[in-house]
């Protein structure tokens, strides 16, 4: 059972508490962990006043000044305010983002902004252990493509949800340019053939909204592939936007570019499918 939400050195230690917690992390080494920058950096932010706590969990708990970069603090309930802005501590980061059309999934766009544009600097410059730093997008949306787009700077969850394998059900809603009929809906559940594999592709699910508009399920991640799809069809894609990934819903509320963390039921509803 955890005695304590965390413990500070020093002076500082009269102010919040003396229990020892459970789990400890310098100060400078939180910040470094959540993105801050070097642990120079972060130990100078530390040093010069830029930063303070709270225990997350505590709605009545105030924020506290610490200028000592090597406080130990129980990070997992820490809330961080670094100039100013709030910041939840998250050991690994999940994130929801609704990607607007006109931007690429990629570190180094090679026509439209980078999706990466659209989050914080602490999400893009998060520690990894790989050559490239942050989080990073699990799969990718073309970038005329819109909805829910997931980031994470865990790579087993993002081997997990981008994994064929695994068989997550991803809904995307089909504009068309020409009616849809049925013979279209029968061909695109009985499986279609694609130009680069000659096993037949099918999809999870299809139903027919509007005269020109689908929600089209699929558990596979092929390049291009609903677009490819309806082509083999005889029909062709004029927007294209994924409102869900397993059981998670692209929030009403979040608005284009906007994005958000995902919490404990988010990610249950991701993983109860996959």
């Amino acid at each position: 059972r955890r005695l304590g939400f965390f413990a500070l050195r020093g002076n500082n230690k009269s102010v919040l508490g003396t229990l020892k917690p459970v789990l400890t992390m310098q100060l400078q080494d939180i910040l470094y962990s959540q993105g801050f920058g070097t642990r120079r950096v972060c130990a100078g932010l530390i040093q010069q006043g830029w930063v303070s706590v709270r225990n997350a969990s505590s709605a009545s708990a105030e924020q506290v000044l610490c200028t000592d970069a090597t406080a130990d603090f129980e990070p997992q309930e820490l809330m961080l305010c670094v100039q100013g802005v709030e910041w939840p501590f998250h050991a690994k980061a999940y994130v929801l983002l609704h990607k607007p059309a006109g931007t690429e999934c990629s570190q180094k766009p090679s026509t439209y902004p980078s999706i990466y544009t659209l989050l914080p600097p602490p999400l893009r410059q998060r520690p990894t252990k790989s050559a490239v730093q942050g989080v990073q997008a699990v799969g990718r949306l073309d970038q005329d493509t819109t909805g829910l787009l997931l980031l994470s700077d865990d790579g087993q969850f993002i081997h997990r949800m981008s994994s064929p394998k695994k068989h997550v059900p991803k809904l995307y809603q089909v504009t068309t340019k020409h009616p849809v009929d049925e013979k279209q809906i029968s061909s695109l559940l009985e499986g279609v053939v694609l130009d680069d594999d000659p096993k037949p592709v099918k999809a999870a699910a299809c139903v027919q909204t509007a005269s020109h508009r689908l929600d089209l399920t699929l558990t596979e991640g092929k390049y291009h592939q609903v677009k490819r799809m309806l082509a083999a069809v005889g029909n062709r894609v004029e927007g294209l936007h994924r409102s869900r990934i397993g059981a998670l819903e692209l929030p009403t509320t979040l608005m284009p570019g906007e994005w958000k963390w995902l919490d404990e039921d988010d990610l249950d509803l991701l993983t109860r499918s996959s």
